[in-house]
């Protein structure tokens, strides 16, 4: 990389909202905002590529003004890129580590306002991890945020070798790692998956043992019952009437009535976790799904955003080349 940390710019190429609204009214191309200012125990990071998430967007809306940070803001939560600058308190990471990771510990509470749909972007030593070396930096920004859900998520459920588990949105960003991970990782006997018809190959291929088309289907009519579900669309009223007695269910949806038993949880993120599970992202077992049109160039951010909003997106988005 030309950048040394000798020649970092005090500005930068940043998509920026100064006010609640819709992404393609409200985000604007700043090309000259200030580069974060680097605290002890961060690393600077240029950013390669950046994955969008709907918590993005629903910031941007105003659904969470109560925790969330002050405007202007600069949305994004994922980053792959290149550590620039290593704060005096940094230990591992160092300038020109290949890092990913999700750069708000908290996701609702006070995110960055520096986020990563920028040039450079800061995040402390303790949610960054090393990219896997079989991924490139599309691949590796698509990871941290659903890969995370996925995993506290069913870390939470208490699910393990032996359980089923039906995953509700089984080919989004979350699903497509939910399936993954309670395959591969927590060895659940039995996987099962809701999409719509075209996705249903695609659940399989993930590790789905039996994929539930819900255009033709109801799952709570089916006479399976789950030791688990993971909720990843906000239906909790019905998932609640297709557990085993004492079944577990966790939704992801922030908003909302919650059906007894499910429960939600936000997400805390962290670079130890990444780390857990960087093997099974090596070894291939796990693997990000990115839409088939799902790279999008910078200055098509808000098209993105767009995209998103409709709620069809196969897996991940992701912003690259960055400048």
């Amino acid at each position: 990389m030309e950048n040394t940390a000798s020649s970092i710019p005090s500005k930068m190429k940043a998509w920026v909202y100064s006010e609640h609204g819709k992404p393609v009214d409200v985000l604007k191309l700043d090309s000259n905002y200030d580069v974060p200012q680097l605290k002890e125990d961060q690393v600077l990071i240029k950013v390669v590529a950046a994955a969008l998430n709907p918590v993005d967007f629903k910031r941007m809306l105003g659904m969470f003004i109560h925790s969330d940070s002050p405007l202007p803001s600069v949305p994004g939560y994922d980053v792959a890129g290149v550590v620039l600058k290593v704060g005096s308190q940094v230990r591992t990471l160092k300038e020109g580590d290949e890092v990913y990771g999700n750069i708000n510990e908290k996701g609702l509470d006070r995110p960055k306002r520096s986020g990563t749909l920028a040039e450079y972007t800061v995040a402390e030593e303790n949610l960054l991890a090393l990219k896997p070396k079989n991924l490139g930096f599309i691949e590796a920004a698509a990871i941290p945020l659903a890969i995370g859900t996925a995993y506290e998520g069913l870390h939470k459920t208490a699910l393990s070798a032996g359980k089923s588990i039906l995953v509700l949105g089984g080919a989004g960003g979350v699903g497509t790692m939910v399936i993954q991970l309670a395959k591969h990782v927590f060895g659940a006997s039995k996987v099962a998956a809701t999409s719509s018809s075209a996705k249903l190959e695609l659940l399989k291929s993930l590790g789905a043992d039996l994929a539930i088309d819900y255009t033709k289907e109801n799952f709570e009519d089916l006479p399976e019952k789950f030791d688990v579900i993971y909720d990843a669309v906000g239906q909790s009223e019905r998932a609640v009437k297709a557990i085993k007695e004492g079944g577990k269910v966790v939704t992801i949806e922030p908003v909302g009535e919650l059906a007894e038993p499910a429960f939600r949880f936000i997400l805390t993120s962290s670079g130890a976790m990444l780390g857990t599970l960087n093997p099974f992202l090596e070894n291939g077992k796990v693997k990000p799904v990115i839409d088939p049109r799902g790279t999008f160039a910078f200055s098509q951010t808000p098209q993105a955003f767009s995209y998103l909003e409709t709620g069809r997106v196969t897996g991940k988005i992701v912003i690259h080349p960055i400048p």
